[in-house]
Parts: structure tokens; C-alpha cells; sequence
């Protein structure tokens, strides 16, 4: 049995946790991005071509940030996003 990847119980403890938090957490992530389409609704909303470059740019941004974490491991990331 490979020990790096599993032990008597199963998946180890940390790789597990890994697991269910990503799950988890980009799941929320791609729901929230499919809300983010939902504002493509006009005859809900209402915005302008240089708002909706911002958001994207603001993803994009935050999804090369997330490469470069895993690339290499450092400190928490910038705070939030505002138009």
C-alpha cells in the first residue's frame, strides 16, 4: 500500500480536508459566477460596458492569483472587489 497516499483508514487526514474544503469551496465559487450572469438580465438591470470589464478583470485577476498560490505558497490575498 502506497503510505503517501492512503493509510489504514483510508485517505489521510490533511488530503481529505483538502478534498472536502475545494469541493466545497468551488462549488460556491461557480455558483457565485453564475449569479454574476445573471446581471446580464436587461430587463432587470441596467450597467456599462467599462463596469462589466471590471468584473471580469477582477476574476480573471482572482483566478491567476489562485495559480500562483499552488505554484508557490505564500501569505492571504488582497481583500475584496469594488466597482
Amino acid at each position: 500500500m502506497d503510505v503517501s497516499v492512503q493509510n489504514e483508514v483510508g485517505i489521510r487526514p490533511k488530503r481529505q480536508k483538502f478534498r472536502d474544503l475545494a469541493e466545497k469551496r468551488t462549488n460556491r465559487a461557480l455558483d457565485a459566477i453564475r449569479r454574476l450572469g445573471n446581471l446580464s438580465n436587461t430587463q432587470i438591470y441596467e450597467w456599462e460596458d467599462p463596469e462589466i470589464r471590471k468584473i471580469i478583470k477582477a476574476l480573471k485577476d482572482a483566478i491567476s492569483e489562485v495559480e500562483n498560490r499552488f505554484e508557490a505558497p505564500r501569505g492571504k490575498s488582497e481583500p475584496g472587489f469594488k466597482l
